[in-house]
Parts: C-alpha cells; sequence; structure tokens
C-alpha cells in the first residue's frame, strides 16, 4: 500500500489546495493528448469545483474531458445528480463545450447508461493492456463506512468485476447507482481522495491499516501511490 496523507486546517483549505494541485496539473499536461478527469459528488467536491473554476482560464481547458467516477440513477436536473452538482460552479461557470462533458445518462434506460458511460470513457481515454481506462485524474469522496464512488462494503460482485462501469445497488438513497470499478480506478494515473469531517476519521483510519478490507483500503491496495486530503489529524 502506497499513499500521500496531507492535512489541512479545514475544509475549505482542503478544497481550495486541491484546486490549486489540479490546475498546476492542467499546466504541465501535455496538451495534444486529452486531460481525462472524473469528479465526485458531495459537499467538499463542491467547494473544490467552485475553487478550481476561480483559477483556470478557458483556454486551458479545451482538452479536458470530464466524467464521472459515480452517479446516482436520477435525473441530470435533480438535486441528487452528480452532474448537476459540478454543472453551475464549475462545467457553466467555465463554458466547457458539451462535447467534453460525458456524464452518465441516467434518463436512459439504466443498461444503456452503463454501455454509453463505458464506451464514452473508453473512447476518449488511453486504455491499458486489459481495456481499462487511464483516466489522467480521479477525484474520490470517502463515506463513513469506507465506501469510495460507489463501490460498498460487502459488495463482492465489484470486487470480482472487470467491468470499467457497473450498475449497483447502494445502502443510502437514491438506492441505485452507476460507478466506475475497482480496476479503472487502479489504473488511473493520479486518484485523490477528498476525506472531511471528524466523523470519517475511524473509516480512514481502517482504510490505511495494513489489513484494511474497506473500499478505500482496495484501492489504496491496487496502486502505486494515492493522494489523500483530509481536515483531520489521525491520532
Amino acid at each position: 500500500m502506497s499513499y500521500t496523507l496531507l492535512h489541512f486546517d479545514d475544509s475549505e483549505s482542503l478544497a481550495e489546495a486541491a484546486a490549486h494541485r489540479w490546475h498546476e496539473a492542467l499546466v504541465q499536461h501535455d496538451r495534444p493528448n486529452p486531460f481525462t478527469v472524473a469528479l465526485s459528488g458531495g459537499r467538499t467536491p463542491k467547494a473544490l469545483y467552485k475553487a478550481f473554476a476561480d483559477k483556470a482560464e478557458c483556454s486551458q481547458l479545451d482538452n479536458v474531458h470530464f466524467f464521472w467516477g459515480d452517479e446516482r440513477v436520477v435525473l441530470p436536473a435533480d438535486e441528487e445528480n452528480n452532474y448537476k452538482l459540478a454543472a453551475v460552479p464549475l462545467l457553466l461557470a467555465l463554458k466547457i463545450p458539451e462535447t467534453q462533458i460525458h456524464r452518465v445518462q441516467t434518463e436512459q434506460d439504466e443498461t444503456f447508461a452503463v454501455q454509453q458511460a463505458e464506451s464514452e470513457i473508453c473512447r476518449v481515454a488511453e486504455l491499458d493492456a486489459s481495456g481499462q481506462p487511464v483516466l489522467n485524474l480521479v477525484f474520490l469522496g470517502m463515506g463513513e463506512d469506507g465506501h469510495v464512488a460507489s463501490l460498498f462494503p460487502g459488495d463482492q460482485e465489484s470486487i470480482e468485476s472487470q467491468a470499467v462501469y457497473r450498475a449497483v445497488t447502494g445502502p443510502k438513497p437514491p438506492p441505485r447507482r452507476i460507478t466506475l470499478g475497482y480496476r479503472a480506478l487502479a489504473a488511473a494515473r493520479e486518484v485523490w481522495v477528498l476525506v472531511s469531517g471528524e466523523g470519517k476519521k475511524k473509516a480512514l483510519k481502517n482504510s490505511l491499516a495494513a489489513e484494511g478490507d474497506t473500499p478505500l483500503a482496495r484501492v489504496l491496495q491496487s496502486r502505486e501511490n494515492t493522494e489523500i486530503f483530509t481536515d483531520f489529524v489521525l491520532e
């Protein structure tokens, strides 16, 4: 297991630091190749998107393609929709063209939405030898049970699956989700996990343990390095 743990004083400074780092990554990117990023839902990512939009210039984004690490199977206008969470503070604010936005089409049949999401990400991103997309950057949150994206504890099918995207049932409403799989997360060049709130301290500590078996632990164990941004100190 290899990871870097970065501590910040509060969620605002965490979001600001992640936005700064993302902007730096874009500046340094080899522009002829697409920069592929998978977004997350949640309060802290929303703050990150606003902070990033305040830094970025439209000219820096002409080859950035936006995907989602997971999506709730609700209509795009629903407040629970992760696309909607990013639309105003990030995508609309920066006038991102529709051709660079690859949302999960949750208004369609679920099977079609999964197939379309996988087809789009594999069309744009570089693929590794096993056919997994190699995303430049994936943002993840973490729940109090250690789940990331919509990969939940006890979901053995997700652990065994080779699928890039798959439909799952989560323990919280809305229950139906479409999520990137463990192997797609393992293949990404960069994975940044944003963990905010004292209530998540125990789950993060368990995830970082050598014998950890939370979904986040499985991601950490599958990769050479993952960066974890927190606003609390582990004891």
